[in-house]
């Protein structure tokens, strides 16, 4: 098993991940709908590239290019039967870009959603999703992944399911869920729901948090939520922040986020004093982003955790929800899981 996150993470006070992977990939001609996981085999010298550019930003960790790398996933392109194909390329290229690098960096293999609704609320069993998420695990283990980090989750069942078929290459495993509906995930999960899910596992995870969501400040609230339940469960887990650049916008016809460089320095020693450990960028976030966010874990001071109004004057709006958890308030909508709403979902993609 390879040791090389928990090495990091004894040495550094706090580690930098990489940005987004389908915002640059657009950058560099891939087209709405298609699947970027042909690139490992048709664009590889586009995929290094995209892996250099946030190696030589200053990431300690990167994603290989494998969000969609299920067979559910890939079977809208009728690429089904290449899933240990592109998953296996997309590790080569990247620990291929490390060791050119010279630096130590983790080559973490991205393991997306199935896009698919499992059982009780959908058709898709736990079992099957397991066994998708199981084949793409091991191609990641052959091309040489270091870490198997889990993202954009909504449900528990599929957390499961992932963790499970992670679990069984021996590899150390990450997961992050999307909470991006009034301080739960679109299926009804909570950041505290998240910090009990890992005090029930049989095999840990070695970090766990939130990316994606609907902005940086929403993602802080997230981590404050985690750290708050952790305390009262006293347990210390290593917690990991990836949130989007800013608010996404409809601009000219596309999407655009508006955070600048400066904001998402400012998000990352946000991250750090609310108790993060793992702070990097989601969707909208570029390789200038994340060197700006470089310097500022760089020259970092540890403060008190930000309040609700120093997060929302310099960062944007914190749903009700996020806030009344952190109040403990149950009566508030969205400030407390609800029972019944637990299941899986149809997630997007991470831009």
């Amino acid at each position: 098993m390879s040791k090389l996150l928990e090495k990091l993470l004894q040495e550094k006070p706090a580690l930098l991940l990489d940005g987004a992977t389908g915002t640059n990939l657009f950058a560099m001609g891939l087209q709405s709908g298609d699947s970027p996981e042909f690139w490992n085999v048709e664009h590889p010298d586009r995929i290094a590239a995209h892996y250099r550019s946030f190696i030589e930003a200053g990431s300690d960790v990167v994603l290989t290019n494998t969000f969609g790398g299920t067979s559910y996933r890939l079977k809208l392109h009728d690429g089904q039967d290449r899933v240990a194909e592109f998953n296996i390329a997309a590790a080569r290229i990247l620990r291929e870009e490390v060791a050119k690098s010279g630096r130590e960096v983790v080559v973490a293999g991205s393991m997306g959603p199935t896009g698919e609704i499992l059982e009780p609320a959908g058709q898709v069993t736990i079992a099957q999703a397991e066994a998708a998420f199981t084949e793409q695990a091991f191609a990641l283990k052959e091309g040489g992944v270091d870490v198997l980090w889990i993202e954009t989750i909504s449900s528990l069942e599929e957390s499961r399911a992932a963790i499970q078929a992670a679990n069984k290459t021996g590899l150390p495993v990450v997961l992050t869920l999307s909470i991006d509906t009034n301080g739960r995930t679109m299926m009804g999960v909570t950041a505290a729901d998240l910090v009990q899910l890992q005090s029930e596992l049989e095999t840990p995870l070695i970090a766990f948090g939130t990316n994606c969501g609907v902005g940086a400040a929403e993602v802080i609230a997230a981590i404050q939520n985690m750290a708050k339940t952790a305390d009262e469960l006293n347990i210390h887990p290593t917690l990991v922040a990836k949130g989007n650049c800013g608010i996404p916008e409809w601009v000219d016809g596309k999407i655009s986020y508006s955070g600048t460089p400066e904001l998402m320095a400012e998000y990352a020693a946000f991250a750090i004093d609310s108790g993060a450990r793992i702070i990097g960028g989601c969707c909208g976030t570029t390789p200038e982003h994340v060197a700006s966010m470089r310097a500022a874990i760089d020259e970092h001071v540890q403060n008190d955790k930000p309040s609700m109004e120093e997060l929302q004057e310099k960062l944007g709006s914190v749903t009700a929800g996020a806030q009344a958890q952190l109040q403990g308030d149950l009566s508030v909508e969205g400030g407390a899981l609800s029972k019944g709403r637990r299941g899986g979902g149809r997630n997007r993609r991470r831009s």
